[in-house]
């Protein structure tokens, strides 16, 4: 990879950078006419001089010998390219360059070092070296050659050129002029590439649809979700505007947040999307803006400190309505100004689990700044309903019901509809300052049974793969890997060394062999999700993988440290697509092979990145960031859309922008590049919408509320040892599933609950198994109503 030209603009000229290049040329002819300006000083000092000289010029050439001065090599040569810089100027291309751009033809032009001196009658009198016309001349040619060099009179240098001076850098193994030994990668000028990138999104999306929840960057639609908007998108992107000292932008979106943002609107939104994204956006703005020494672009308004904490308890209190269920799982949608609760209208109206159990760090964070216990209690009662089912080794089915708090079917699978739970046992141990333990224990729980039970290794290469059992943990295992299980990778290594860095976290008194273990998993998942990506041609990764695995598989914990299973090294220095060592064991299907623009794998290098210091994370990001510009960016410079198939190239474009590209994926790229002290890991937990929240001390006000209950030695509970796994008539899904346990709990009055809401639940349509759904009726759910979204591009599931 050429640093000098990072988004490849040189060498592959592409309308979809169309705007980036017309404002290059534009500055690249302001650049020449200053250049030419010079080239007439030069041109007057040297008649100057000539008038006073008689003696003709020295014979002998400028010394390139040492090379030109490094004093910003990480401009023109990244330690990635292919091309190794000249070390010699005596082709034509550089010369006749230079001596164009100070002064016309060749031949009137000052000689070149190359060029024979010309001859002149001597002269008596000895002239000072720093008159001599061929010392000026040779000064001259130097800075030229190495402003050239630099991309400073490059018409594209304006995209190249660092916009903010290093403080970290790496050595690569690239030197001045290719013979290794010393030039420096500039992290600083790559986090402000991932800046302009958010800024081309931004504002392409405040020209066309400013206010509204939906864009469409390529046909520039744009849609509500709600008659009068969420906010979907600006209050989504607030905090990435914020770290990024977006002054600017930030302040429009504080005056559009004040008049016009309201959340008493009667429409059901989706219960979980709503408070990740909107309430979550809102806390993690309140953060940034009131409770941390560093400034994030502060704004000088009349709006207030509390304008984000204000709409964030109006908004949470709406939500509370869909926790007024008999079990206390809430409902999957509510109804923001009835404040009624309502379930899904598939799944036989059973909740996702992920959904239910991912509301908890925004409910707490919101109780701790307010003092309110109710927003506390509600989101702490679900994850002792949710650990009362005792799921075998941890692993929980992907739907429960509401009412009864009981689980529905056995699927089990990290990616859709299970992933964030895992996600939130042990983020919301770190969100306390580590004083709540059953967190940490059910963490601890969840992922010995995933290596029991889930962990496998694909054939012929030895990738670890993190697979699914569909029909339980006693049924076949399913070698697919979401993209969504990209998360898991970091949060391994977060909950392993609490997010010191890992030489500090060795250091502690409680790390031993399963921590080391677990770093090791880390890095092999960390391995498969980036071949994810290397396996397709344009350098992007599809929705799901399949893998292919062993016959019979080959799982983990039939291995030791000693012996366990490696892909081959050379799988991360090979090419894209069939290129790519390791491509036979990857499999992306037509059906699968999209690319919403998600984030999960960037977080997870941006985790390791933090934690290890192992720079070949941040390489392997920049490559990412690379291909998503090259590939996603939108003809007119509008932005950048998800694609329909990474199989293509190029790639059909989607024609939407998912909120979480602006929240979540640029964020963790600009965070990867950026110095570490931006946002500690020992300091903040993310939600799963890359949202911060602080961590903060229980105090009096708040303690865990509850207790697991007494298991034997296997981790089952000793009163019922089954999962509680509920069967009911109209569910047509779980009739085809064998179950664990069949259990039908009734109301404590003895009646069937009704739904909060006025709706009667819906029964379930006859349908296969849950292991046979495609993934895509899932992602095309609307966010916001639960419901199956229309046709048309939609914002998809975090």
């Amino acid at each position: 990879m050429n640093n000098r030209d990072p988004f490849n603009l040189r060498r592959i000229p592409g309308p979809a950078l169309s705007i980036l290049q017309s404002r290059a040329s534009n500055l690249g002819e302001h650049l020449a006419r200053g250049a030419n300006k010079a080239a007439e000083v030069g041109r007057n000092v040297l008649q100057e001089v000539s008038n006073e000289a008689a003696a003709s010029m020295s014979s002998y050439a400028p010394n390139f010998q040492n090379g030109p001065t490094q004093r910003h090599p990480e401009q023109w040569q990244s330690a990635q390219s292919k091309y190794a810089p000249s070390t010699s100027s005596s082709g034509n291309g550089i010369s006749e360059t230079v001596s164009g751009l100070f002064g016309g033809e060749k031949k009137d032009g000052l000689p070149m070092y190359k060029d024979k001196p010309f001859s002149y009658p001597g002269s008596r009198r000895k002239v000072a070296w720093w008159k001599q016309k061929r010392t000026v001349a040779a000064v001259l040619t130097t800075f030229a050659v190495i402003s050239w060099w630099f991309g400073i009179l490059s018409p594209l240098s304006y995209f190249t050129r660092d916009e903010a001076p290093a403080t970290q850098k790496t050595e690569s193994k690239t030197s001045w002029f290719g013979g290794g030994g010393g030039a420096a990668l500039d992290w600083n000028s790559r986090a402000q590439k991932v800046k302009e990138a958010f800024k081309l999104s931004f504002d392409g999306y405040n020209k066309y649809a400013w206010g509204h929840d939906e864009f469409h960057p390529v046909s520039k639609g744009k849609r509500q979700m709600v008659p009068n908007g969420m906010g979907w998108i600006i209050v989504d992107a607030l905090d990435t505007m914020m770290i990024m000292n977006l002054t600017d932008e930030v302040a429009q979106a504080r005056q559009w947040i004040h008049h016009n943002l309201t959340y008493d609107q009667d429409h059901d939104v989706n219960t979980f999307e709503t408070t990740i994204r909107m309430l979550g956006g809102l806390l993690s703005a309140h953060y940034l803006s009131n409770r941390v020494e560093e400034t994030y672009a502060m704004v000088d308004d009349d709006l207030g400190d509390d304008l984000y904490i204000e709409k964030a308890t109006d908004l949470a209190d709406r939500l509370l309505g869909a926790y007024e269920t008999t079990s206390g799982v809430p409902l999957a949608s509510v109804n923001l100004h009835t404040q009624l609760g309502i379930p899904s209208h598939a799944d036989g109206g059973a909740s996702s689990t992920a959904e239910a159990t991912t509301l908890q760090l925004e409910m707490k964070y919101l109780a701790n700044l307010t003092g309110e216990n109710n927003y506390w209690e509600h989101a702490e009662h679900v994850m002792q309903v949710v650990d009362d089912n005792n799921a075998k080794d941890g692993l929980v089915p992907i739907f429960i019901y509401a009412d009864s708090g009981n689980f529905r079917g056995e699927n089990i699978r990290l990616g859709s509809r299970g992933d964030s739970y895992y996600e939130y046992l042990i983020k919301q141990f770190l969100q306390t300052s580590q004083q709540e333990p059953v967190y940490q224990a059910m963490w601890n729980e969840t992922l010995a049974g995933v290596k029991k039970n889930l962990i496998t290794y694909s054939a012929p290469s030895n990738f670890t793969v993190l697979a699914e059992r569909p029909n339980g943990l006693g049924g076949k295992l399913s070698p697919k890997m979401d993209h969504l299980v990209c998360f898991m990778p970091g949060t391994i290594a977060l909950a392993a060394t609490g997010g010191l860095p890992l030489n500090q976290a060795k250091a502690q008194p409680n790390w031993g062999p399963r921590q080391d273990e677990d770093m090791r998993l880390a890095e092999e998942l960390m391995n498969t999700c980036w071949g994810m990506y290397k396996t397709s041609p344009i350098g992007l990764a599809g929705e799901i993988t399949h893998f292919n695995l062993h016959d019979p598989p080959l799982m983990y914990e039939e291995f030791t440290a000693d012996n366990r299973p490696t892909p081959p090294a050379a799988f991360d220095t090979s090419g894209l697509g069939d290129e790519f060592v390791g491509h036979e064991d990857f499999m992306i299907k037509g059906a699968d092979a999209h690319n919403l623009q998600r984030p999960e794998t960037i977080e997870s290098l941006f985790y390791m990145w933090r934690i290890t210091g192992d720079e070949k994370y941040r390489n392997w990001g920049w490559e990412m960031f690379e291909s998503f510009v090259k590939w996603t960016a939108v003809e007119d410079g509008t932005g950048y859309t998800s694609l329909t198939s990474v199989l293509t190239t190029p790639p059909p474009q989607k024609d939407n922008m998912e909120s979480f590209w602006l929240a979540e994926t640029l964020k963790y790229f600009y965070l990867l590049f950026s110095p570490t002290d931006i946002l500690p890991l020992t300091d903040v937990v993310f939600n799963t919408e890359a949202h911060a929240f602080p961590r903060f001390q229980l105090g009096k006000l708040f303690k865990t509320g509850w207790e697991r209950k007494p298991r034997d030695t296997n981790g089952k509970l000793l009163e019922s040892p089954n999962p509680k796994v509920e069967t009911r008539a109209d569910d047509a899904a779980a009739k085809q599933t064998p179950t664990l346990e069949k259990i039908v709990v009734p109301d404590p009055a003895g009646q069937t609950p009704e739904p909060k809401a006025g709706k009667a639940e819906e029964p379930a349509a006859a349908a296969a198994p849950e292991a046979e759904k495609p993934l895509q009726a899932e992602a095309g759910r609307d966010p916001v109503t639960g419901k199956e979204a229309a046709e048309g591009p939609q914002v998809v599931q975090a």
